[in-house]
């Protein structure tokens, strides 16, 4: 059974490409709105499920949060291939900051994973809304998964490395 987002509710809840800007705990400039730091947000969640639903090759989709929870997965798994090599934090911080710095496709542009998964942009606005706000999670998620990815010595955890391996629901990106 797939782990899906417990963010469901989306009153007042901005979107864009038909996905909620749902709120983060974060530091990092971005269009996200800022959630308490006490709660539970979507990259906490992406994190907590990724090793659970990295096994899944469906994953059916209930509320318009999971799909940005299967687009972190799917980011996570990204990063932990780029982490694989890495045998200390800081070579592993080197390699996360450069995909980082990597132009982030939205729907309609070529190299975006998923293009059905979320609609198209319906104007310029609403395409930089959404690229800034997949920047502004993709940096957050990649700052915690750091803190699991690395024991508190630097070195790699291999629990989490492990998952390096694994094709998230049967897509790679070239």
């Amino acid at each position: 059974m797939v782990y899906h987002s417990s963010f469901v509710e989306e009153e007042g809840i901005t979107k864009a490409c038909g996905c909620p800007l749902l709120p983060l705990k974060s530091h990092i400039k971005g269009p996200a709105p800022v959630s308490e730091q006490d709660r539970t947000d979507i990259v906490d969640e992406a994190i907590t499920f990724f090793r659970a639903n990295v096994f899944f090759t469906n994953f059916p989709i209930k509320s318009p949060a999971d799909k940005l929870l299967i687009y972190l997965t799917f980011y996570i798994n990204v990063a932990l291939k780029r982490l694989e090599g890495c045998r200390t934090l800081a070579v592993g911080t080197k390699a996360i900051i450069n995909l980082g710095l990597e132009d982030i496709p939205v729907p309609g542009e070529a190299g975006f994973p998923f293009p059905g998964l979320f609609s198209l942009p319906s104007s310029q606005e609403e395409a930089e809304l959404f690229r800034n706000y997949l920047k502004q999670v993709r940096e957050e998620t990649s700052g915690r998964l750091l803190s699991v990815a690395y024991r508190a010595n630097g070195t790699p955890n291999k629990w989490w490395l492990a998952f390096a391996k694994r094709k998230f629901i049967n897509v790679v990106l070239l």
